[in-house]
């Protein structure tokens, strides 16, 4: 069996972009790492794309939060940093809301992997949201999220997240 990793939404408009906040850059190094690990040891990995159209501001995310942000196609759509070159040649996910149905019909689709890993940008939203779909897809299997390769603007949202997560039986893994 092999593992799965699931870098979420590292995208520049959450990191120097539209959304973007002190330390989410830092991410990249963390993140780059655990993806030219997995693909080493040829396990697989996916991306996640926060991804929205000039209709945004009429969604209900786009009313509750009026910053535009990673339009298809945008610089701010586009991954970030050295990540975004190490997984060019991996499939991508497409979202345009917090969790990704298409990753939720891969996961169940799949054969059951041994771990499925998240990192990635906002815990409290997006990470959180594709943790619990990975879950509810392949429940029996190791659920893992790296605390130090999330991040969120609001620091105590981020250790929030966490907890919760914790509290669904995913793995939260290299905490402060």
């Amino acid at each position: 069996m092999s593992k799965l990793l699931i870098v979420v939404d590292y995208q520049k408009d959450f990191v120097d972009g539209a959304l973007g906040f002190a330390g989410a850059e830092a991410l990249d190094e963390r993140i780059a790492a655990k993806v030219k690990a997995y693909l080493a040891n040829e396990d697989k990995v996916v991306v996640t794309l926060d991804t929205h159209d000039e209709e945004y501001s009429r969604t209900q995310e786009g009313r509750k939060l009026p910053v535009r942000h990673c339009l298809r196609e945008s610089e701010g759509w586009r991954l970030y940093g050295e990540t975004a070159t190490l997984v060019e040649d991996c499939r991508a996910f497409e979202k345009p809301t917090f969790g990704s149905g298409q990753l939720f019909d891969y996961l169940r689709s799949s054969q059951c992997f041994e771990q499925i890993e998240l990192c990635g940008l906002v815990t409290n939203m997006c990470v959180l949201s594709n943790a619990v779909l990975a879950k509810c897809a392949q429940p029996e299997v190791r659920i893992v999220v790296d605390a130090a390769a999330c991040a969120a603007p609001d620091p105590e949202m981020h250790e929030a997240a966490l907890k919760v997560l914790e509290g669904l039986q995913v793995e939260v893994i290299n905490k402060k």
